[in-house]
């Protein structure tokens, strides 16, 4: 079974989205470098550092499965049908109700799971295998850490204090939390930290 693993481009005081859910200039590291990494979804292309490219193409390599919250997915309209990670993705939801008939068809890359935050991670590692299960939303994120699940971190940090916002690490209880940093790399506009959980 792979590890459980998340990334997000965060603030250096903590956010990862504005209050209204916009990302800002979190994102804005994707489009200052000079290498273009095509993307199946989005706007098509970035245009990274050679290094952050690497490092996001090796990303996707690893990954078996997304796993999100139902928020996310409706913010995204369903990433268009697609992930930029190009990876099947599971869903936590109470309902399935509102959701597109072609996001339910049994030849589509998401899954549906109504049973709780347990189940659908049973579910995300069953897809992944061997490969790793990427935790894409916060309020998913928060649970999975709670529940001692989460392995890795890796955080792209971005030189910007938003001062407010939606925070990656909260509603997290009162039990501490032990990180060993095994990665930190900076190129164009950001920082490249990744945390192994220590258990």
């Amino acid at each position: 079974m792979g590890i459980v693993t998340t990334g997000f481009s965060m603030s250096l005081d903590g956010f990862v989205a504005l209050p209204n859910n916009e990302i800002g200039p979190l994102f804005d590291w994707y489009s200052i470098g000079d290498t273009q990494v095509e993307v199946l979804a989005g706007d098509g292309a970035y245009k990274l550092s050679s290094e952050s490219a690497e490092m996001l193409q090796e990303a996707g390599k690893e990954t078996g499965v997304l796993l999100t919250g139902r928020r996310l997915f409706d913010q995204t309209n369903a990433w268009g049908g697609r992930h930029p990670l190009n990876v099947p993705i599971v869903v936590v939801t109470h309902s399935t109700d509102g959701v597109a008939p072609e996001w339910l068809q049994e030849d589509s890359i998401f899954t549906f799971v109504t049973g709780g935050i347990e189940s659908a991670m049973a579910k995300a590692q069953e897809i992944a295998g061997e490969k790793k299960v990427a935790i894409a939303s916060t309020n998913v994120l928060q649970q999975c850490i709670r529940a001692g699940w989460l392995d890795e971190a890796h955080i792209d940090l971005v030189p910007v204090l938003l001062g407010e916002g939606i925070r990656m690490f909260d509603h997290l209880g009162p039990t501490q939390i032990n990180l060993e940093n095994t990665s930190a790399t900076s190129f164009a506009g950001v920082l490249h930290l990744t945390y192994r959980v220590v258990k």
